[in-house]
């Protein structure tokens, strides 16, 4: 049980994380915070800021998914909470590593995002498997 909860946190982690990428994304695309975290001039921002709302919506919808599953975990419904955290942090790594092997330059970005919801997945698992 203990590796579960591990898990669970691990993934809270995550998708607090991913809520924090989406307000970055689809709310604050184009001040110069998120310009300088992203390393785009106000010209790349304002061309991108549809696509990268988009995609904002695609961050938080994960950490929502991840955020209904440890609800299912804490009120014991184990088996539904941990399908549902799995698609949401799976979803996140998933992400990560296509973000590392689509442009290598990225790598600290990828690690970022993807280091915590592959812990979780393996934390999780371990406390399913155990």
């Amino acid at each position: 049980m203990t590796m579960l909860v591990a898990g669970a946190i691990l993934a809270g982690l995550a998708a607090l994380l991913h809520v924090y990428i989406f307000v970055m994304e689809s709310v604050t695309w184009t001040s110069a915070g998120t310009r300088a975290t992203f390393g785009m001039s106000l010209e790349e921002a304002e061309s991108t800021k549809q696509l990268a709302f988009n995609q904002g919506f695609y961050n938080l919808f994960l950490a929502i998914v991840t955020a209904v599953g440890i609800a299912y975990i804490v009120g014991d419904s184990t088996d539904v909470g941990v399908a549902l955290v799995l698609a949401g942090i799976g979803s996140m790594a998933a992400a990560a590593l296509v973000l590392l092997v689509s442009d290598p330059t990225k790598r600290g970005a990828a690690i970022k995002q993807g280091t915590l919801p592959l812990l979780g997945i393996i934390a999780l698992l371990i406390g399913v498997l155990a």
